[in-house]
């Protein structure tokens, strides 16, 4: 890959630099509640209008069409200007079921949706975990009974995030009563208004009710919001793992490296117990230069990564092994800012606002759990990566 860039690429990073400059928000995402998901609407719009939506989704479908090293230039400038990137309600939209809609849902679909969810209309919670189907998906129990036209849905799912502000969920269930594993699911598309949906928040360390249990009884959804085929769900939603594990992560991944340098900034102005500043204590410095050069390997193993996604049009196995090491980098950069700030990183009132670097800290244990476990990134890469023989 040529990393010199090209004059179209500098003036892109120009007119994206401009436009962020005067529409980043300038008041914090509120925390919790309605308010919160109005923000991401709010957000979305903006960049809708103005025509900065999408930017990895193809111009055909309303997105950018923006080629890999350009959507790597927007997400660094959107570090740079610390805007909002796709947060929880929009990037289940953005990243897993539009471009899951785009490549498996039926014209109709991708008519009704795909607008919708680039102009923020529309917002999404992904209902795949249960219970006792989190990391293991294929174990999953809840039913959908297929009856004339409609699909009735009968179980539960867990941690499905933002559930209480979505509009739509991607939901993959079990249609096949007879059936074990991968076979017999159904992808399908919920309208989270339908009767018979009831939702619980799950209170959290980070005292929020950002995730929720999600419970169906008798919930009729038309056959017609089947992506795929009714009892081939197995297949679209490896498709949806794809995007979500190829390029989803992106954002995090380039992110880190403004976030290293905040964190720089605040040792150099921060003093430590003994009176020094603490970017003039040794082991403070040693790990702040570990993280920068492990920040720096991020974004050219990004670079690597997108640059193999646009020459083969698919999101590879990588992806996961970027997860794990972005998550291991923000998890330690986290307590790297313990270090600095002492006991006073301790306190948490539930205000992301007055307590960024504590709200940062307890989301990278978050992290190490969303969009995969590092446990299951491991397996990933172990067995798609390096060809080791799977755990039994």
């Amino acid at each position: 890959m040529d990393l010199k860039y090209s004059d179209a690429d500098r003036e892109f990073r120009a007119r994206a630099r401009a436009w962020l400059a005067v529409n980043v928000p300038t008041a914090p995402r509120p925390a919790h509640g309605p308010a919160s998901a109005q923000f991401d609407r709010d957000w979305q719009r903006k960049m809708y209008e103005h025509g900065w939506a999408g930017v990895a989704w193809p111009k055909e479908f309303g997105g950018l069409g923006l080629s890999g090293l350009q959507q790597v230039i927007w997400y660094e400038e959107l570090g740079r200007a610390r805007a909002p990137h796709y947060i929880n309600t929009t990037y289940i939209a953005l990243m897993h079921a539009g471009p899951t809609l785009i490549a498996r849902g039926t014209q109709s679909q991708k008519s009704f949706h795909l607008q919708r969810i680039l102009s923020g209309e529309s917002l999404w919670c992904q209902g795949f975990s249960e219970p006792n189907a989190g990391s293991d998906l294929a174990a999953l129990k809840t039913r959908g009974r297929v009856e004339d036209d409609v699909i009735v849905v009968n179980g539960s799912k867990m941690w499905t995030t933002d559930a209480m502000h979505a509009d739509y969920q991607e939901l993959l269930i079990r249609t096949d009563p007879g059936s074990e594993r991968h076979k017999g699911l159904t992808w399908l598309i919920c309208d989270m208004k339908l009767p018979g949906i009831d939702i619980k928040p799950i209170r959290t360390m980070l005292q929020d009710e950002h995730v929720n249990m999600v419970f169906y009884d008798e919930v009729r959804i038309p056959k017609a919001n089947v992506v795929g085929e009714i009892n081939g769900g197995w297949s679209t939603a490896l498709s949806t793992l794809s995007f979500e594990r190829g390029l989803g992560f992106i954002g995090d991944q380039l992110e880190l490296y403004e976030r290293v340098n905040r964190v720089i900034d605040l040792a150099g102005k921060t003093r430590l117990e003994s009176g020094k500043l603490a970017i003039e204590d040794d082991g403070i410095a040693q790990k702040l230069a570990s993280l920068k050069a492990d920040a720096l390997a991020i974004r050219a193993m990004t670079l690597a990564h997108i640059t193999e996604s646009d020459r083969t049009g698919q999101p590879g196995p990588q992806g996961s092994l970027m997860k794990l090491i972005v998550t291991a980098t923000h998890k330690s950069l986290s307590e790297t800012v313990g270090d600095i700030i002492g006991w006073d990183f301790l306190e948490f009132n539930g205000d992301r606002a007055a307590h960024p670097w504590t709200y940062d800290y307890l989301w990278s244990w978050v992290f190490t759990i969303s969009g995969g476990t590092s446990e299951i990134q491991r397996e990933i890469t172990a067995d798609r990566l390096l060809g080791l023989p799977r755990a039994r």
